[in-house]
C-alpha cells in the first residue's frame, strides 16, 4: 500500500466549538490526535467532547483505508467534497517562483530571523541596512512570476470552490495568477508606507529614489533571500541613504507586518468571517509556526471544519489535520485538481460533505 506522505487521521471532524470568531478566543482543546499512517500500523485518534470533556477514541486499522488511495485522490476527494474552502497559504507556495522560504522542514528557521518591527523604528542604522538589502533584493522579487500552485488556486477560485484565499505572503502574486477574493494578511511588498501621514507610494517609485541617492549600491549583487531581502553582508550601511517621506518628512516602512508587529484588526475580522462561512480549510506551503496563521487552523478545528495541509515537513498544526499532503504545493493542488475533476464528471450532484 503506497501511503507515502499522507497523513490519514479521524474521519469525523472535531465537534463543533462554536463559531471561528469564538474559537480563536478559547484555548485550544486538541480535537484531533494522530499518527502517520504506514503499513501494518494502527493510527489512534481521538476527539475531546466538550460537555462531558470525556475522550473517545477511534482506531483505524490499515486494513480501513483502500489499498487503492493515494495522496492525490485522496487531497482531491477532499476538494471535491468541500465547496466553500478556506484556503491559507505560505512561503512554499512560492519557491517555485523564486522566492526563499524561511523555515526548513523541521519547522526551524533556515538563516537569522528577519528584523522585528521595534528594531526597524528604534534604530537608524538598522532601517539603512534593511534597506539597502531589499535595493538589491527588490529586483529580483519584483519581478517574479505566478507559478503552477498559484494557478491551480486561481483556478479552484474560478470554479467558485473558494470561500477566500487569506495569503501569509506579501508578493501578490495570488492576484496576478487571477485569483480575487484574496486578503493579504501580512500586506504587500509592492507599497511603501509613511508611518506618520499613511502616505503610501509604489514600491517601484521608491527603488528608483533609493537608487538615485546610492548609486553607489545600485551595482551591487548577492543572494536572494525571503521576502524581497538579499544576503548583503560586511559592508557600513551607514553610509545609506534612506528617503523620508516627501509629503511629511516621516520614516517610510513596506507595507507588510514585520515580525513583532499586529495584523491590523479589521482584517482579521474579515478573513475571520470567512471562515465561518467557509465548510473545510485547506492550508498550502506554510507551516504555520506564527502565530497569525496558526490561528486560524485551530479555530477551523474547534468549528468543526476539516483542515487540511500541503506542505513540505512538520506544521505547528499537525495534530488538528484531517488530512496532509508532503509534496511540492504545484505538484500535489495540480494532481488534486484533476482527480477532483474525475470525480465531478463521474458525480455531476457532488458528494455530500464530510460526515
Amino acid at each position: 500500500m503506497d501511503l507515502a506522505g499522507i497523513a490519514i487521521l479521524a474521519r469525523r471532524p472535531a465537534p463543533a466549538f462554536g463559531p471561528a470568531a469564538m474559537a480563536l478566543r478559547k484555548p485550544l482543546q486538541r480535537p484531533h490526535v494522530g499518527a502517520i499512517v504506514s503499513p501494518g500500523a494502527l493510527t489512534v485518534c481521538s476527539t475531546l467532547r466538550p460537555a462531558t470533556r470525556t475522550r473517545f477514541v477511534h482506531v483505524i486499522s490499515e486494513a480501513s483505508v483502500p489499498s487503492s488511495i493515494a495522496p492525490d485522490e485522496r487531497l482531491g476527494e477532499f476538494l471535491q467534497r468541500h465547496r466553500r474552502l478556506f484556503v491559507l497559504t505560505g512561503a512554499g507556495c512560492s519557491t517555485a517562483s523564486g522566492i526563499p522560504d524561511y523555515r526548513d522542514a523541521a519547522g526551524g528557521w533556515k538563516r537569522r530571523p528577519p528584523v522585528t518591527y521595534q528594531a526597524f523604528v528604534g534604530d537608524a542604522a538598522t532601517r539603512s541596512r534593511y534597506w539597502a538589502r531589499s535595493l538589491v533584493g527588490w529586483r529580483r522579487f519584483g519581478r517574479a512570476r505566478p507559478n503552477d500552485a498559484h494557478a491551480a488556486l486561481a483556478r479552484l477560485e474560478t470554479d467558485d470552490r473558494v470561500e477566500l484565499l487569506l495569503t501569509q505572503n506579501v508578493d501578490g502574486l495570488h492576484q496576478a495568477a487571477g485569483s480575487r477574493n484574496v486578503i493579504d494578511l501580512h500586506g504587500r511588498l509592492d507599497q511603501v508606507r509613511c508611518l506618520d501621514c499613511e502616505r503610501r507610494v509604489a514600491r517601484e517609485a521608491f527603488q528608483r529614489e533609493l537608487e538615485r541617492r546610492n548609486p553607489d549600491w545600485a551595482g551591487l549583487d548577492a543572494v536572494d533571500a525571503p521576502d524581497g531581502d538579499a544576503d548583503l553582508e560586511a559592508l557600513d550601511f551607514s553610509t545609506f541613504a534612506v528617503p523620508a517621506c516627501a509629503q511629511c518628512g516621516g520614516m517610510q516602512k513596506p507595507d507588510v507586518v514585520f515580525f513583532g508587529e499586529n495584523v491590523p484588526r479589521d482584517r482579521v475580522e474579515r478573513a475571520v468571517r470567512h471562515l465561518d462561512a467557509a465548510d473545510a480549510m485547506l492550508v498550502v506551503g506554510s507551516s504555520l509556526m506564527v502565530f497569525s496563521g496558526y490561528r486560524f487552523a485551530r479555530a477551523a478545528a474547534r468549528a468543526g471544519k476539516p483542515v487540511a495541509a500541503i506542505n513540505l515537513g512538520r506544521t505547528r498544526a499537525d495534530d488538528l489535520l484531517a488530512l496532509k499532503v508532503e509534496r511540492d504545493c504545484a505538484a500535489a493542488l495540480q494532481a488534486a485538481l484533476a482527480c477532483q475533476a474525475v470525480g465531478d464528471a463521474a458525480n455531476p450532484a457532488h458528494l455530500p460533505a464530510c460526515p
